[in-house]
């Protein structure tokens, strides 16, 4: 029978009364009022526990858990033959607080789990992936590698026009599973993350079909993402197959990245895996190039791997006429004629891709006096125009320094902007004509990135000495570099004085500062390494 409404209050605040007087320590009776047989202090308790016994009574199986427990407390209690006051069992701890549900976006066993997550985009991000009050279901990969992705029609339809269309235009889908086979499941879940919590999850093996999800769905703040990503992760062993993508999604200024390392670091870039996968259109603007900086021996025995790398994918025999069946005009891109006598004789002279009657021209046009017509173009290559940045300001020489003999200078810089650092500037001899070996090392955090062992002459002028590295080196931004350069010579030699620690080179800015490796003198102010070679 329940109480009526009034009576229930009128108890629970009789109750709630007793309980806060409870609340208080009672007061310490005294040794007289013991002496007497006065009542025990805690006797006053009896009237709210009964209130609140009566009000929340157990009932069915928990009265009788309740009954049980009493009687075996009271079976385990031991009989003393002296009277009184009942002992009061030590109160029973509280239970902890209820933690917040695990982040299993599917698994939300709290019916409140919204109070776990106090800002709205802790909320939305829940419902990423999940299939609560999911009213669309996305089907996204190709068929044997699809994979069914739950979704929300208004997240998608607010962060993208394409889905708002797909939903709320005038022909909006209607059906309840949508079908996306040229897009990777991985993706496609990246592109929903972001556009249910702004979180960008972004991986080397995904970042490219990212790109093409975020383009396809009109998504700019994820595509430009990516391609920051890209731009960051760039390397010549990458850049050809990023020039192709970067072309297809028509991102500009992510093509002219891959240009400047491609230029720079040609023989490395068309010598890489990346180079075979690209396309023909692909190729044949990078055999046109002119800033190509690389021997055209590269070039050629590039193109021969493209060719043999499209045979196996048309599923053709690697021969010499598939070979030049699939390059079709991109061979006469090659700029052959510029090769040495001895580079053409024992390269392209032998590769069988060329016809007797090509063949027999060239060797003509290299030797004869009256050349014949060849469908090849003459003029070689460009390149790129190294800079020099020269950190000081004057250069001397004394009758008791610069000595080497084997100790290391070396000077640390960092950049602005991406560089290709490809050696360096060193003085040589103030006393005439000498020879130097040398061994010149680029660090970054004590890592070797280049290093080379040669000789140089100088001839007594205080004119820098080139020394260069077998390919230049991608230095980026920000990042402190360390330059090291160890001479051995009898001679003394010129240095450098009144250095700078900032030079402006063109649109890059260098700063300097002195290096913990240096043993011979070396410094920002004065010493070695006074310039450093590179392409920017």
């Amino acid at each position: 029978m329940l109480l009526p409404l009034a009576c229930l209050h009128g108890r629970v605040a009789q109750c709630l009364t007793a309980l806060l007087v409870l609340a208080e320590p009672p007061p310490r009776p005294r040794r007289c009022a013991r002496a007497h047989g006065a009542p025990p202090p805690r006797a006053e308790a009896a009237l709210p526990a009964k209130m609140a016994a009566e009000l929340y009574a157990p009932t069915g199986a928990a009265a009788a858990t309740a009954t049980d427990i009493a009687n075996s407390n009271a079976a385990a209690a031991p009989a003393t033959g002296r009277k009184g006051p009942p002992s009061v069992p030590p109160p029973a701890p509280l239970p902890p607080a209820p933690s917040p549900p695990a982040p299993d976006n599917n698994n939300l066993e709290s019916p409140n789990w919204q109070s776990f997550h106090p800002t709205l985009r802790e909320r939305n991000a829940l419902m990423f992936n999940n299939e609560l009050m999911a009213d669309v279901h996305f089907i996204v990969g190709p068929p044997g590698g699809a994979r069914r992705v739950p979704a929300h029609k208004y997240v998608l339809a607010v962060g993208s026009s394409v889905f708002y269309a797909m939903f709320y235009g005038d022909l909006a889908e209607v059906k309840s599973e949508i079908h996306i086979p040229d897009v990777e499941p991985a993706a496609f879940l990246i592109l929903l993350k972001y556009m249910y919590s702004d979180e960008i999850d972004l991986e080397a093996d995904t970042v490219l079909a990212t790109l093409y999800a975020a383009k396809k769905y009109i998504v700019p703040a994820l595509a430009k993402a990516c391609v920051n990503f890209l731009e960051t992760s760039l390397e010549a062993k990458n850049a050809c197959v990023l020039l192709s993508q970067s072309r297809l999604f028509e991102e500009p200024e992510l093509t002219q990245r891959c240009w400047e390392v491609i230029d720079a670091q040609a023989e490395m870039a068309l010598r890489s895996e990346g180079f075979c996968e690209i396309d023909w259109q692909t190729l044949e603007i990078i055999v046109t190039r002119e800033a190509l900086n690389t021997k055209e021996a590269v070039v050629f025995e590039a193109v021969l791997n493209w060719a043999e790398a499209e045979c196996r994918r048309q599923g053709l025999p690697v021969t010499p006429r598939n070979k030049r069946h699939v390059l079709g005009p991109a061979l006469y891109l090659v700029r052959i004629p510029t090769m040495t006598l001895e580079e053409f004789a024992n390269g392209a002279a032998q590769s069988d891709i060329l016809t007797l009657e090509e063949t027999h021209n060239i060797f003509l046009w290299y030797t004869a006096t009256n050349k014949p017509l060849l469908a090849f173009p003459l003029t070689k290559r460009k390149g790129l125009a190294p800079q020099r940045c020269h950190r000081f300001q004057s250069s001397a020489y004394r009758s008791n320094q610069w000595r080497y003999r084997g100790r290391c200078d070396s000077i640390q810089f960092a950049v602005d902007r991406r560089v290709f650092v490809a050696g360096l500037g060193l003085y040589g001899s103030s006393s005439g004509k000498a020879e130097y070996s040398v061994k010149i090392e680029l660090k970054r955090l004590g890592v070797v990135l280049a290093q080379n062992l040669t000789r140089f002459v100088s001839d007594g002028s205080s004119s820098t000495f080139s020394v260069w590295f077998e390919q230049p080196v991608q230095v980026e931004q920000d990042t402190f570099y360390t330059a090291s350069a160890v001479l051995d010579g009898s001679e003394l030699s010129y240095f450098g004085q009144e250095g700078m620690t900032e030079v402006q080179c063109g649109k890059v800015t260098f700063q300097f500062q002195c290096s913990s490796d240096s043993t011979n003198g070396t410094g920002v102010q004065g010493g070695q390494i006074p310039e450093l070679i590179f392409y920017a």
